[in-house]
């Protein structure tokens, strides 16, 4: 399926049923004056966030959405039905943004069943009933029905993944992704192998969390270099990042600081979030020269480094406990239920 996280859409709630007019004419029944019922209220515009959609490509070809209408009132003081209400499916992460220059943020669904009524349908019109008065007997007129509300917005989707890979192109995170989930990335030896964001689920110790690989970034990404700055977006939220470093660049040194200044240039805090150094691709080079990059990475970085390598498996296992730490879940080989330093709970074995 292919990737979209940005759409522009049209929507509009439904608006409300017109209010009858009637006047009650029965056989021997004096004086039957106006029996017109209300309007039904138009159809609310609801957003609501659900699992297993994780692309806005659905709206690249419906753009338009209109609830119905509310039913026209009726005679013998019936009001009309109120429109059924629109319900758009969007993937658990997508904000939703005004259509200005600033394109300010109005909701952000994080929650899996999170639903938000997002336009309110109009109220229907009153029936000529409703205008009787002591010197009003026999009001004809009556309401049309309020007009819903509509407006442009922007779909942006945010990933939610626990932690984030970063790196620059051809850093291995492709092949990471693959050797520790279930993530099929397209890994090639050229630059730019990945084109869009990918997620992976990772099973590990009795524990799972999901991985967010994003296009490796240059240096000037920020001013649209490569495929830019775009899908940083999609770690925002992510609790840690793993910086992987090619053992086999000229200065993993410049490696590491082309992509953490891409980071700071595109703000959000991206900079400020934990982080975990990985120099990968060490199953070529010797234990001699693993030692001396991994000295120059961690002087640069000011994180202890960890050899690795996506290919072979070697190092992988350490990554991932230092991963499950970041994202908060148990140490494994911990006890959830049990305090440290506490006996366990009682059982009869």
């Amino acid at each position: 399926m292919h990737f979209l996280d940005q759409a522009k859409i049209f929507i509009k709630s439904g608006d409300g049923g017109p209010g009858a007019v009637s006047f009650r004419r029965e056989k021997y029944v004096e004086y039957g004056g106006p029996d017109g019922g209300n309007g039904g209220k138009g159809g609310d515009l609801i957003f609501e966030a659900v699992a297993g959609l994780n692309t806005l490509i659905d709206f690249r070809y419906t753009q338009h959405f209109k609830a119905k209408r509310g039913t026209p009132g009726a005679g013998r003081d019936r009001t009309g039905a109120g429109g059924p209400d629109l319900v758009i499916q969007v993937p658990i992460g997508t904000q939703i943004l005004d259509d200005d220059e600033d394109r300010s943020l109005l909701a952000d669904l994080t929650k899996e069943g999170e639903r938000l009524v997002f336009l309110r349908g109009g109220d229907g019109g009153r029936g000529n009933a409703s205008y009787k008065t002591s010197t009003n007997r026999a009001p004809r007129q009556h309401g049309p029905g309020w007009p819903g509300e509509e407006m442009w917005v922007w779909l942006r989707l945010k990933l939610l993944a626990d932690a984030g890979l970063v790196g620059l192109p051809n850093a291995g995170k492709s092949t990471f992704i693959n050797a520790v989930s279930n993530a099929q990335a397209k890994v090639g030896a050229y630059a730019f192998t990945t084109l869009r964001p990918q997620l992976g689920v990772v099973s590990h110790k009795g524990h799972e969390f999901v991985v967010a690989d994003i296009p490796g970034l240059i240096e000037g990404a920020a001013e649209g270099a490569g495929v830019g700055d775009r899908f940083l977006g999609h770690i925002e939220r992510c609790r840690v990042l793993l910086h992987l470093v090619d053992a086999n660049d000229t200065d993993v040194a410049t490696s590491y600081r082309i992509v953490r200044d891409e980071l700071e240039a595109y703000g959000a805090d991206l900079v400020d979030k934990p982080v975990i150094v990985a120099l990968n691709k060490v199953d070529t080079l010797d234990e001699e020269l693993i030692d001396a990059l991994s000295a120059e990475l961690a002087a640069e970085s000011g994180h202890p480094v960890m050899a690795m390598s996506g290919a072979s498996g070697a190092g992988i296992d350490v990554v991932l406990d230092k991963l499950l730490e970041a994202v908060g879940l148990p140490e494994p080989g911990a006890d959830e239920d049990d305090a440290p330093g506490e006996p366990g709970a009682w059982s009869p074995l």
